[in-house]
């Protein structure tokens, strides 16, 4: 498909709103499909506060291991944050869910579907709700957007309850009016938000435009509108000088801009990008569009342009954007990437807490003149692997006392299944003399290894770990006096 199209002599590009379209599209599809997607029942993403576990590229973490979240979340600031150093707001523009649903709303719904609007390219004149037939329009175009919204809440709460339970759960709604309630409120926060609140959210509620300014430089790539070529539309306090092109021509003949406005009547935050860099500019480039059009027509490159003020307001030269901020950002962004593969290659394939037990120590006088001192404790225990596992238990003692404490109960391996906490009591005995003190009890400490029989019944060497405890000897009077 030939994507630009010759107006005397000047190429126009494909529109940046359809390159936009097509990204709305992937990151849609993209997030609707990733929930459903499992590698060994293993999701992409999921943290579930259910069944108490994170999912993380497809290897599952245990709520023991929310450490990585963090990380997560620098990853996902330093990204945005590194994004707007280089490219702007590109990420409003681009990739914010609110974007997204606004361009649905507006130009699918509103103008495409159900007429109300008459023009895409028209967003600052808005329908005339005085007409019965708009009133009727506009409450299709509400109950369309919530139908949306209802959908979008859902795939947004497939990342902590995943498909597979969150429809049983809406099945079996008189138990789960949490989840109900939930998906209820975001699809109605969405519907007010896209439907109502609109372009005002980006402008007053989100905190990002206020912190984008912070992170700009010269090189950073905005829109921009040309002054040294359309000429000065606004003085420096932003005041308009000019609304027709013969005013603007008679202060300055090499003036190109046409003061048609096309760039102002499309842009969806309404602003004027020929006042400078603002705020609510959100880098989706529909003035771009609009000036090439207008002046392909005329045989002339566009007014307005994504490029930097280092390139287009001070004319110093090209855009630099390999830069000390953003190789900064990048190499950051490489280090946060280690450390979170370095601990999620680290992961424990189970989990064990050992609790002592309310008594310190039991003793039972035995026929050959030895004295039975056993240690009771409570072991926690939770499969985190996706099958079902047997496990045991070995005791390792201080150095010089192998073999003199031995694990008594459980006697065999025991089932365990993902997921599940198992609850086991263990108990510990030495019929040895390990320490003859006579003032008081003395603690020993030992190490338990805790571990997983593969199919050979053979001790795995991937689930498979060790805790520190200890074990508590009596002093002399109490080994004497045992019965």
């Amino acid at each position: 498909m030939n994507t630009e199209k010759k107006s005397k002599g000047i190429k126009i590009p494909m529109p940046w709103r359809y390159k936009r379209y097509f990204m709305f599209t992937f990151a849609t599809v993209f997030t609707l499909i990733l929930p459903w997607i499992t590698i060994n029942g293993n999701h992409f993403f999921l943290l579930s506060f259910d069944k108490l576990k994170l999912d993380l590229a497809f290897v599952q973490f245990s709520m023991q291991q929310l450490y990585l979240m963090p990380f997560l979340l620098m990853f996902m600031f330093l990204g945005i944050f590194g994004m707007t150093v280089m490219g702007g707001r590109v990420f409003c523009g681009w990739v914010c869910p609110q974007t997204i649903f606004r361009v649905v709303y507006r130009d699918l719904i509103e103008t495409k579907i159900l007429k109300l609007r008459k023009r895409i390219k028209n967003k600052q004149k808005e329908p005339d709700m005085t007409k019965m037939e708009n009133k009727i329009k506009r409450v299709a175009a509400v109950l369309i957007a919530l139908t949306f919204a209802f959908v979008a809440a859902s795939d947004f709460l497939w990342f902590f309850v995943p498909p597979e339970d969150f429809f049983r759960y809406l099945a079996d709604y008189s138990n789960h009016w949490t989840l109900i309630g939930a998906m209820t409120g975001i699809a109605l926060f969405l519907t007010y938000d896209i439907a109502f609140l609109k372009e005002n959210f980006c402008i007053y509620v989100c905190p990002y435009s206020r912190v984008q300014s912070v992170l700009y430089d010269e090189h950073t790539v905005m829109a921009l509108y040309d002054e040294h070529r359309g000429g000065e539309i606004y003085d420096e306090e932003h005041h308009k000088n000019f609304t027709k092109q013969k005013d603007l021509q008679a202060v300055d003949q090499t003036a190109e801009c046409t003061t048609c406005e096309s760039c102002v009547t499309v842009c969806p935050t309404h602003i004027d990008i020929r006042k400078g860099l603002q705020l609510e500019c959100i880098n989706c480039l529909e003035c771009v569009d609009a000036c090439t059009t207008v002046m392909g027509k005329l045989g002339k490159p566009s007014l307005v342009t994504w490029s930097s003020d280092y390139e287009i307001v001070d004319r110093k030269g090209k855009t630099k954007y390999f830069r000390p901020k953003v190789l900064a950002y990048m190499g950051l962004l490489i280090v946060i990437s280690v450390i979170l593969g370095y601990m999620g290659g680290t992961k424990e394939h189970m989990l064990l807490n050992i609790n002592r037990g309310s008594h310190l120590y039991s003793t039972k006088h035995l026929s050959d003149n030895k004295v039975r001192v056993d240690n009771s404790y409570v072991f926690l225990l939770q499969n985190t692997e996706p099958k079902k596992m047997k496990f045991f238990f070995e005791v390792i003692p201080p150095k010089g006392m192998e073999g003199k404490i031995k694990i008594i109960k459980p006697r065999k391996p025991f089932s365990a299944t993902p997921g599940v906490k198992k609850k086991k009591i263990v108990t510990l005995r030495t019929t040895d003399v390990l320490v003859n003190n006579d003032k008081e009890d003395t603690i020993l400490p030992i190490k338990i290894h805790a571990y997983a029989l593969d199919k050979d019944g053979k001790i795995s060497k991937i689930v498979s770990v060790f805790r520190n405890t200890t074990f508590v000897f009596p002093k002399k009077s109490v080994l004497d006096n045992a019965k």
